[in-house]
Order: structure tokens, then C-alpha cells, then sequence
């Protein structure tokens, strides 16, 4: 589970065993845990799951993730290509 990012106690990573999945990070914060799909073409994220999140909490990994767009993607590209 390689951590890409933390920032505001936020950790965003992939996880190694989810192979056919396309795009997406994990992030994590204290309880809170969500998977978010990037959608490159259309620059979107999109809320996969939510688990003990807070709208505020949702409006900032958002923020975040978008913050932050091409360097995820970036990210996933080169994990795709070490495994």
C-alpha cells in the first residue's frame, strides 16, 4: 500500500492487490477512510465509498485530490508500470 501523499493528516495511497480497478486513490484520516475514481478525460473525482466522513471532510479530500490531480495520476501511472 504505497502512500502517495500526505497532506492537512490526510493519507493517499493505492492499494497493491486491486488489479483491474481503473483509476482511484485511497485516502485515510484518524476514523475516516474514502476511495475516490479519477476520471482523467473529464477531470472528475468521483466518491466510491465513504466510511465516518463528514461533508467537511468530503469537501476537503476533494479539494485535495483535485489539488493535487496530475501528481495522483502521475503516481498511478508509475505504480501501474512497476507491478
Amino acid at each position: 500500500m504505497p502512500t502517495i501523499l500526505l497532506i492537512q493528516g490526510w493519507r493517499l495511497f493505492f492499494y497493491a492487490d486491486e488489479r483491474n480497478e481503473p483509476i482511484h486513490v485511497h485516502c485515510q484520516k484518524g476514523e475516516c477512510e474514502c476511495k475516490y475514481w479519477i476520471d482523467i478525460d473529464n477531470y472528475e473525482v468521483i466518491e466510491a465509498f465513504a466510511f465516518n466522513m463528514s461533508p467537511r471532510d468530503r469537501r476537503e479530500i476533494r479539494a485535495i485530490i483535485f489539488n493535487h490531480f496530475e501528481y495522483i495520476s502521475g503516481e498511478w501511472q508509475k505504480f501501474q508500470e512497476k507491478r
